[in-house]
């Protein structure tokens, strides 16, 4: 079944993204937002745009004849590993190695982060040093992340915060591939290939509340430890994440908000 959020005010659309949702909505997240839909379309989305939801952990997908009708797709996160072998994640490989070759836009998060970089040739596994859960300095490369920041009007920062939710990394890159972020836990925190891929192993979409609740519910499950989820609760009580800028990276990458190259 495919999810749909058109234009409100009717006009032609001029814009369509697709995203791929490799993970059911909480109970939290749909009383509060209505969905993980609404949590993105509030984070990534724009007036004048179509977004389509497939939930592909559900072994819903775009119609491969229609791919060429999008202008860019946004990969999830996921409770599933990256790197495993669950027929619809084998799916979700094959479409995004098939995007890769149309030069689609193509933004990962998390889980969609690893598993584009599993599909395009790179290697993920288990964090070498455990769960990552709460606020995440990230140390830009700015050289390399300059073009998804042109239009800011702001001066390019040297670090960001994110909030961050996951066991598992991107271990190597794939071919051609340039790490554009990294922190002290996590060596691949974002990448990019060519103008058209872009990996956040962060949550950019997401607020404070929907890590909070998700923590619970992690230490409910007994996936991680009291003192582990009360040290990162208090982190999200003192700092602030830096959504605006990181929002207007992925915006700036997904609708082309960049200078042309002008050399020939």
């Amino acid at each position: 079944m495919k999810f749909t959020s058109v234009n409100v005010n009717g006009d032609k659309t001029e814009k369509r993204y697709a995203l791929l949702m490799a993970a059911r909505d909480s109970d939290y997240v749909k009383k509060v937002y209505g969905g993980y839909f609404e949590v993105f379309l509030a984070a990534f989305g724009e007036e004048g745009e179509k977004w389509d939801m497939f939930r592909v952990v559900d072994g819903e997908f775009p119609d491969m004849n229609e791919l060429d009708e999008y202008d860019g797709f946004v990969v999830s996160g996921s409770p599933y590993d990256a790197y495993g072998n669950e027929v619809w994640i084998l799916k979700l490989c094959f479409l995004l190695q098939t995007l890769d070759a149309m030069e689609k836009k193509i933004l990962g998060i998390c889980f969609g982060h690893q598993v584009l970089c599993r599909a395009l040739g790179g290697k993920v596994g288990k964090a070498f040093t455990g769960w990552d859960i709460g606020l995440r300095r990230l140390t830009i490369v700015k050289d390399l992340l300059s073009p998804f920041l042109e239009h800011l009007g702001e001066a390019i920062p040297s670090s960001l915060t994110i909030i961050e939710c996951h066991q598992d990394e991107v271990y190597e890159v794939p071919l051609g591939a340039d790490v554009i972020a990294f922190s002290d836990k996590t060596g691949v925190e974002m990448f990019a290939i060519g103008g058209h891929i872009l990996g956040i192993q962060g949550h950019p979409e997401y607020t404070k509340d929907i890590l909070v609740n998700l923590i619970d519910r992690l230490l409910n499950n007994d996936c991680i430890k009291r003192e582990f989820a009360e040290k990162a609760k208090m982190e999200l009580e003192i700092a602030e994440p830096d959504r605006k800028c990181l929002g207007k990276i992925c915006k700036n990458f997904l609708k082309e908000r960049r200078l042309q190259d002008s050399s020939s």
